[in-house]
């Protein structure tokens, strides 16, 4: 029953208590206690829903259930009963109930399709499988076709179709050669979704091999192939010169017209596609055009999920794992080349097969007790509940006066043996069900000890143990803990019992040996077990092995002495470098020492003394230095370097008073630096036994001390010496000496009063040491009562540092002292602090909320502020929750996810900014304390005024020849209201020279403008924004790109435009490259 290493039982036991706090009754997994207990069917493993099988084998529909008694089976299939015994092929597993079809005698798997559904049965209830739908798997022959070679322009679009003969499951689709040679596939010509291969754009080397679709089948594990497709391509260049495919301009070269993209897959320029909450979502946009055009995608009033999007299929795939609603909306692919861009929208809408909120689990009670099945799930639409009892409908079922059916949940009262039963809850809408089984067992078992008796368990003294008693009963049983049978229940002071009925002791002492007795009650009985603490004395090593300088040849001892409890088997060894030390024959270990007989270079290193029993070790380091012959210098000092000092020596205690002592010492070799302090430590054996702490610091001159000590400490003093290279290792501790006891001169620190629950406050303090506890015994006077009233004090006395006050009010304020107290008396009288009682929520909500709009994106709140007797605790904050509920543009989508604006103190006017221009909201208020929020206000809703809108996205300017400029841009992300339309500025520049500012208006519609060159050596600055009634939102500016000679300012270059028959050379002194620029 100790802590360490914990049997099986033992976390069944922690686990036990933990569904007590909720009134259940968790039954261990002792065997002999899970073959006594009786308990409904639970159903453990069954096949899939859809369950597809390949017909060449035989078929298995698994149905495994546990019970006691062991559960029966039966079937139906297509909601009939399947009379098993009828069916020679059919058979059923011994103590299983699942269904073995065999095929080996003949018969066709197709006759046996349907669906199917398991009963599990004994005499308290039957539980029920999922609805199992068994399909063979098929893979159909492709249908044989004669297929005429495929006439295409060069440059032109094609799509050679695959249709596939339809397989169960849907067969994988890849594109091959008659020769089985893979096809190459790039952002030009890939496979679609549908199987399709799509060619953006034909040209003449794709006659070079031809095409054929191949449908491999998942469980026959065969690969169908259609009769290959061949190609012809009609061609205004017939030779097919391979080095044209990296030329700049291919198509040009090759005399293939130049076109804008349009769309392969899908038509149009929108669709709309529906998925599943969970599932991936698979958009694809296949665009033609020449040159090939490039997808991008994008998403409507927000950005793509980095963290679940990925492009596939040379980016005209967008797929999204594991959707969820708020991925719904409309993404759009765009599709662009040199010669434009066209667009596709998509809009996506997520729904939801039923999942799970809160699952029904077992129910375990004992007779009279309450508790509750509890089945909610979401989905969309929003699935419908149905409950049933032992697999019939509830409504059909005897009425029980214990059993009440709220909507999704049962409740039960006063529960009787009669109640057991097994209940199925069917959740369900048009995209799927859930079905799940909860069985309620009604046990009454007197208590039962689940751990060995009578264990012993030793403990090293000062340290913290545990004590373990698990038990089980129904209704569960409560557990006391006595020591060598008599006394009080322990609980409090040293002790300390946890939830799961574990008792510990935080610090162990010699008083603390003895037989240890817990006892399990309920209605029925009780039980007990016991185990016995025996308390030992820790491992120490007194005298530890020194650093020590060795030549080489001679001989070093290395003590270490260790006093151990003698009971207790001993062991030294040691390390050498933290790594097991081989004893060879120039070493002898002994049992207080290690002595090394000529002494070696490789002897060097550090040696470590470990003493260990089977409870506990101690450790001790030291280092040797080996040093080689060499002549003796002749100055000393000179040769060797400064170090830091010895460790002094020889302690000495006398005259010894009650409350000092004098202590002399032996300073250590300085090793040429001299000693500029000592500083003494101390170390008792009560509180912190084995940790130092100093005491005092006396200068480099003194060797001899007199100590002030407090009353009633078991003192043990080391000295360390200070050089200016460092400090010395600590010196052999001195003698102990113990001190008379006094009662306290003080009382503990930072005493506190809060509430960790509505109905208590902990009071709470720093422990006192052992140099403040003065004497034996040191516990605390707890004293606390009602601020500002009559009663009287309350008190108890403790010996941890917390206590619990229950039953309180809430949040009022306490009165509270601690005093401390020893065998010797009390402390002074204490301080008086005040704390308080737990916080309960907020009752009240802010009423009478108004609303403000101060401009686009900000409004005012006022509101009444509540009853300070309604807050219930200490008002931190006023809170509004506001979210935006949809845009004033149509057709945009808006995130609807809930923000907060904080307003902290008792206030009654705030500020909400960074709002969306041109939208519905709707907000709510509460008060906050330190329990948390209280209910919420009626509901206001406003709207934003319009704002400006935000930049145009992708603003392009290209330059095809030297007399045009085109632009393009998208409409701004946040409109922020109605577009009214677009002003465009622009202006010439030659190096430092600038021309006249041109203002051109658009109409909302408009997203591409011409300009006509005035020269053909200036550059031009474009700055567009976008324009609502408001006025003009955050601009973008783009430079026209620099002409090839722009960076040469003498003449020689011949800059060549398509557009241009004959080039000129064109002078341009002084032109620079000026950098984009965004106001």
């Amino acid at each position: 029953m100790a802590r360490q290493q914990p049997p099986p039982w033992v976390h069944a036991a922690v686990l036990l208590c933990l569904l007590c706090l909720s009134g259940a009754i968790e039954i261990p997994m002792d065997p002999s206690i899970q073959n006594e207990l009786s308990q409904p069917p639970t159903i453990t493993k069954q096949s899939v829903k859809d369950h597809i099988v390949d017909p060449r084998d035989n078929i298995l529909i698994e149905c495994e259930a546990k019970g006691n008694p062991a559960p029966s089976f039966h079937w139906t299939r297509n909601s009939r009963y399947f009379n098993i015994a009828k069916d020679p092929r059919v058979s059923m597993r011994r103590r299983s109930g699942t269904l073995v079809i065999d095929f080996r005698s003949g018969g066709r798997p197709e006759e046996y399709e349907g669906e199917y559904q398991c009963f599990a049965r004994n005499k308290y209830g039957t539980a029920l499988s999922n609805r199992i739908r068994l399909q063979v798997s098929k893979s159909p022959l492709w249908p044989k076709e004669n297929l005429d070679p495929v006439v295409v322009q060069e440059g032109a679009p094609l799509t050679l179709q695959c249709n596939p003969p339809p397989g169960l499951p849907s067969p994988v689709i890849f594109w091959m050669s008659s020769s089985m040679e893979p096809i190459t596939q790039d952002k030009r010509v890939s496979q679609g979704h549908n199987g399709d291969l799509y060619f953006s754009n034909v040209m003449l080397q794709d006659m070079q091999t031809d095409y054929s679709c191949n449908a491999r089948f998942h469980f026959t594990h065969t690969i169908q192939q259609k009769n290959a497709f061949t190609l012809k391509v009609l061609t205004n260049n017939p030779y097919n010169d391979s080095s044209l495919r990296n030329h700049p301009d291919m198509y040009s070269a090759r005399g293939v017209a130049e076109r804008t993209p349009s769309f392969m897959y899908p038509q149009g320029t929108a669709s709309s596609q529906m998925v599943l909450r969970g599932m991936d979502l698979l958009l694809e946009c296949i665009a033609s055009g020449v040159p090939t055009p490039d997808i991008a995608w994008y998403k409507k009033g927000g950005d793509l999920p980095s963290d679940k999007a990925k492009f596939e299929n040379f980016n005209k795939a967008l797929r999204i794992t594991n959707v969820s609603e708020e991925d719904s909306g409309e993404y759009f692919c765009l599709a662009s080349n040199k010669m434009g861009s066209t667009r596709h929208t998509i809009s996506v809408r997520v729904k939801a097969a039923p999942y799970w909120l809160d699952e029904p689990k077992n129910l375990i009670l004992a007779p009279g007790e309450d508790g509750r099945l509890v089945c909610r799930a979401n989905g969309n639409p929003k699935p419908t509940v149905q409950w049933m009892i032992n697999g019939e409908p509830l409504q059909s079922a005897p009425p029980n006066p214990n059993r009440e059916v709220a909507g999704d949940t049962i409740i039960f009262r006063d529960t009787q043996i009669s109640s057991r039963a097994v209940y199925q809850c069917n959740t369900s809408n048009e995209h799927g069900y859930l079905l799940a089984n909860a069985f309620v067992s009604v046990l009454d078992v007197p208590p039962r000890m689940l751990s060995p008796r009578n264990q012993l368990i030793r403990v090293i003294l000062y340290n913290r143990t545990r004590l373990d008693c698990p038990f089980f009963g129904s209704p569960i049983p409560t557990l006391r803990w006595f020591k060598n049978g008599q006394g009080s229940n322990l609980d409090g002071g040293n002790y300390h019992v946890y939830e799961n009925g574990s008792l510990e002791i935080k610090m162990i002492r010699k008083e603390d040996q003895g037989i240890y007795t817990c006892v399990a009650t309920n209605i029925l009985g009780k039980a007990e077990n016991q185990v016995r603490l025996e308390v030992k004395d820790p491992t120490r090593i007194f005298r530890m092995p020194e650093d020590q300088v060795a030549k080489r040849g001679t001989t070093v001892q290395l003590e270490c002495r260790v006093k151990h409890d003698p009971s207790l088997k001993l062991t030294v060894s040691w390390l050498k470098d933290d790594e097991p030390l081989y004893i060879g024959n120039r070493m002898k270990k002994e049992d207080d020492s290690l002595t090394i007989y000529g002494v070696a270079e490789r002897d060097q290193g550090s040696y470590t003394c470990v003493a260990s029993t089977e409870l506990d070790q101690d450790l001790a380091k030291a280092y040797l230095t080996v040093l080689a012959d060499q002549a003796t210098p002749t100055n000393h000092l000179a040769a060797l370097p400064k170090g830091r000092p010895d460790r002094p020596r020889d302690l000495e205690l006398t005259d010894l008073a009650e409350r000092s002592v004098r202590l002399t010492w032996i300073p250590g070799d300085d090793n040429n630096s001299p000693i500029t302090d000592f500083v003494v430590q101390f170390e008792e054996d009560q509180f912190q036994p084995g940790v130092w702490h100093d005491h005092s610091k006396f200068p480099g001159s003194v060797n001899s001390a007199v100590l002030q000590l407090s009353p009633y400490v078991n003192y043990q003093f080391r000295v360390i010496a200070i050089n200016e290279v460092g400090s010395s290792h600590p010196s052999l501790p001195s003698e102990r000496y113990r001190t008379s006891g006094a009662p306290p001169e003080s009382n503990p620190a930072d005493v506190k009063g809060e509430g960790t629950r509505k109905n208590n406050m902990e009071i709470t303090w720093t422990p006192m040491n052992a140099t403040s506890a003065f004497g034996p015994n040191l516990r605390y006077i707890v004293k606390w009562r009602r601020r500002e009233t009559r009663e009287s004090w309350n008190n108890v006395t403790v010996w941890g540092s917390r206590y619990v006050v229950g039953q309180t009010p809430v949040y009022v304020p306490y009165e509270i002292r601690v005093q401390a107290e020893n065998d010797f008396g009390k402390g002074p009288e204490p301080d008086t602090v005040i704390g308080y009682s737990g916080e309960d929520y907020p009752r009240a909500a802010p009423t009478d909320v108004k609303i403000r709009v101060l401009n686009s994106t900000a409004i005012s709140l006022q509101w009444n502020r509540v009853y300070p007797d309604t807050v219930q605790g200490q008002l931190r904050e006023y809170r509004a929750y506001y979210w935006r509920e949809s845009s004033l543009l149509k057709n945009l989508w808006v995130s609807q996810k809930r923000q907060q604006a904080s307003f902290p103190g008792d206030r009654p006017r705030g500020v909400v900014s960074r709002l969306f221009p041109y939208s519905n909201y709707k907000l709510e208020m509460v008060v906050v304390n330190g329990r948390g929020d209280g209910p919420r206000s009626e509901t206001k809703e406003f709207t934003t005024p319009e704002g400006v809108p935000s930049a145009p996205r992708r603003f392009r300017v290209r330059q095809p020849n030297l007399e045009t400029i085109n632009l393009e841009w998208d409409h701004p992300e946040h409109p922020n209201g109605i577009l009214i339309g677009y002003t465009l500025k622009y202006l010439a520049f030659n190096g430092t020279k600038l021309g006249k500012q041109i203002v051109e208006n658009f109409s909302p519609n408009q997203t591409k403008f011409t300009m006509q060159r005035a020269d053909p050596v200036s550059r031009y600055r474009f700055t567009l924004s976008a324009r609502t009634q408001v006025g003009s939102g955050e601009a973008v500016t783009e430079e026209s790109p620099a002409p090839p000679n722009e960076a040469t300012p003498t003449a020689g270059a011949r800059p060549w435009s398509p557009g241009l028959t004959n080039p000129t050379r064109v002078r341009c002194p002084g032109c620079c490259s000026l950098p984009a620029h965004r106001p």
